[in-house]
């Protein structure tokens, strides 16, 4: 069976996974996953993998990716050491204690691939299976992991212009919450590509209140905004907050989900998100390193396997709403 069929049957077996325990973004310290002292559904040696990621404090993001993670570990009796920090150099110490805490495999994150990217070479050489999800489609392989799950972020970026042109947008900004991660550069890159018309904004992500003053302030600068593109869902609802101070008829797009988030383009009030599928992220990251550690299954069959972009707009909202507040969309 080729990889790229493996995989979709992944995608099957995630729909029937174990209900997700309810779980909320925390920060740093390694945490246990994969059902504690349970055996999970599968028999046999239990192994332990390592998903380290650059989660930044507050994006409900991140939980998706953990439940997906978690739902893998205890369907596949594997035991998950989940651990994360915002900052490059740090993630990196993370990798290389997951190397020497000798993990069977590791899943990890490139968005700052030139301080992550050599340690997750490191386990590659260690003979360490490694699969990089989320972040990093173009390094992944140069770095030593064995397959890519997530999304074309350019692609998703340019996805977004071409919609703002359709809704007849004449500026946009592009709201990045974390200067120099390469996926969301990407994003706003890609918007600029097929909406030249885009100004990239920065701001400080975990400080929501920065987030929403220095929209807001970007808005009565320049009356001529008609469009807002986050990057993230929390800061697309900072956004409507950022629009209703100012008055201004702005519109905002958003990449990623939570359930606010899905609420609000249900209620008109966010006119669409680029849904890159974390649950699928994390399960099929897991999953896949089990599979080539009890099946000696090639992760390296084929390219990268994409989780998004797909829209999620006021056509399909309704039959989401229920998988966003199950914390799987």
């Amino acid at each position: 069976m080729s990889f790229r069929k493996l995989t979709c049957a992944l995608v099957s077996v995630a729909a029937l996974s174990a209900v997700v325990t309810g779980c909320s973004s925390q920060g740093g310290a390694q945490q246990q996953g994969g059902g504690g002292g349970t055996s999970g559904t599968v028999g046999g040696t239990r192994y332990t993998i390592a998903m380290i990621t650059h989660e930044q404090p507050g994006d409900t993001f991140w939980d998706r990716i953990r439940a997906g993670a978690q739902d893998a570990a205890r369907a596949h009796n594997i035991e998950l050491k989940y651990s994360d920090a915002q900052a490059g150099p740090e993630q990196a110490t993370l990798v290389q204690n997951a190397i020497d805490s000798r993990v069977d495999g590791m899943a990890v994150t490139l968005a700052y691939v030139e301080q992550v990217g050599p340690a997750a070479k490191a386990a590659a050489d260690r003979g360490i299976p490694t699969v990089a999800f989320n972040a990093g489609i173009e390094q992944y392989r140069q770095y030593g992991a064995k397959m890519y799950f997530g999304s074309d972020e350019s692609l998703a970026g340019q996805a977004a212009g071409q919609r703002l042109t359709q809704d007849g947008a004449r500026k946009a900004i592009c709201v990045i919450q974390e200067q120099g991660h390469v996926a969301l550069e990407a994003r706003c890159a890609g918007v600029q590509k097929t909406f030249p018309n885009t100004e990239v904004v920065y701001v400080q992500g975990t400080d929501l209140a920065q987030v929403r003053s220095t929209i807001g302030a970007k808005l009565q600068e320049d009356p001529s905004i008609t469009h807002v593109v986050t990057l993230g869902a929390p800061w697309a609802l900072t956004a409507l907050e950022s629009i209703a101070d100012t008055g201004s008829k702005a519109k905002v797009a958003t990449f990623d989900l939570n359930v606010d988030a899905a609420k609000a383009i249900q209620d008109g009030k966010i006119m669409f998100a680029i849904d890159q599928q974390p649950y699928v992220q994390g399960y099929m990251s897991v999953a896949s390193l089990w599979l080539n550690l009890t099946n000696g299954n090639d992760l390296g069959g084929g390219g990268p396997i994409l989780t998004g972009p797909s829209f999620v707009d006021k056509s399909n909202i309704d039959q989401i709403v229920p998988y966003a507040r199950n914390n799987k969309r």
